[in-house]
């Protein structure tokens, strides 16, 4: 299965919140955004600019989309672009949305994710 996916521009941040903390307003704006509460944390992922000083975080992602929308009973479409980035050592993290889906790679490892994306046959729009 060959795939096109869409670099985001800018840097990303995956932050965690106490899980029973209130959604943050600086959550909210242009740009990707997630926002994940289980009974551990509430997960928060958005661009690194809009993160406040002192909030535990990870910074330094970049986000690449899965040209979709992909049916839900479509099997196999992570599975096209882990497996090559797997394979380069790179690792990654995965949000699913309802039409499609992200990865967020540390910017330190993009040219070779993009580069083992691109070996596996996908298209890379920047």
């Amino acid at each position: 299965m060959t795939l096109t996916l869409h670099l985001h521009p800018g840097e990303y941040a995956v932050c965690r919140l106490a899980p029973d903390a209130a959604v943050p307003a600086w959550t909210d704006g242009p740009g990707f955004s997630s926002v994940t509460r289980t009974a551990d944390e509430l997960s928060v992922i958005c661009l690194t600019a809009r993160v406040p000083s002192g909030v535990k975080c990870e910074r330094g992602w970049r986000l690449l989309q899965l040209a979709g929308p992909f049916d839900f009973g479509a099997v196999g479409i992570l599975h096209s672009v882990l497996t090559p980035l797997a394979s380069a050592g790179v690792s990654s993290l995965a949000v699913a949305t309802f039409d499609t889906d992200y990865l967020l790679i540390k910017a330190g490892n993009l040219d070779p994710a993009l580069a083992a994306m691109r070996a596996a046959g996908h298209a890379i729009r920047e």
